[in-house]
């Protein structure tokens, strides 16, 4: 809850635009609902689902995955006015044609998947995450983030740092497909 609070923080500091992919079960989407749902209004961060409680699902059965997304879509709308299609972003990036399908019968067209990740879904040095972002920071490029632990708080100033001289933006998804068409 605490980096969720965080990133919100963040956003409103520095007008960053990212989307974020929720789910559901964790308390720290709710505990942040007042100051998230006026960022998601405005569109500056977006949300998209990442699944009731991340399950691999591959290894579920057709309705228990569209119980996974629909709970996370009805979340979506009672808090935020959203519902997140049409992306989703299958835990770790676990996805076939059935899931697909699935997800596709629910909005969920657009299975999203990434070029690099700040390598902070488990526990990592402030250090360790810096030289990720250095990694992946790339024009074009989805960088997954998560917000799972504290050492991505900390290094705010050096991510914005990296992508000012890299002459980068931080874009939603949607920035992003609409500057294709």
């Amino acid at each position: 809850s605490e980096v969720i609070g965080a990133y919100v923080k963040f956003a409103r500091d520095t007008g960053a635009r990212f989307t974020f992919f929720v789910t559901g079960s964790f308390d720290g989407w709710t505990d942040h609902r007042s100051t998230l749902r006026p960022l998601v209004e405005s569109g500056q961060i977006q949300l998209g689902n990442h699944t009731w409680s991340h399950p691999a699902l591959t290894e579920l059965s057709s309705r228990a995955v569209a119980d996974e997304l629909r709970r996370t879509k009805r979340f979506l709308s009672n808090q935020f006015g959203v519902d997140g299609t049409p992306y989703y972003r299958p835990p770790f990036g676990y996805h076939d044609a059935g899931v697909d399908a699935v997800a596709a019968d629910l909005g969920y067209t657009v299975p999203t998947l990434w070029y690099g990740s700040l390598s902070d879904s488990g526990l990592i040095t402030e250090k360790y995450l810096i030289r990720c972002a250095r990694k992946y920071f790339r024009p074009q490029s989805i960088v997954i983030g998560h917000a799972n632990h504290e050492p991505v708080t900390k290094v705010y100033p050096e991510l914005v740092e990296i992508i000012r001289n890299r002459k980068l933006r931080m874009v939603t998804l949607d920035d992003y497909f609409a500057a294709g068409r």
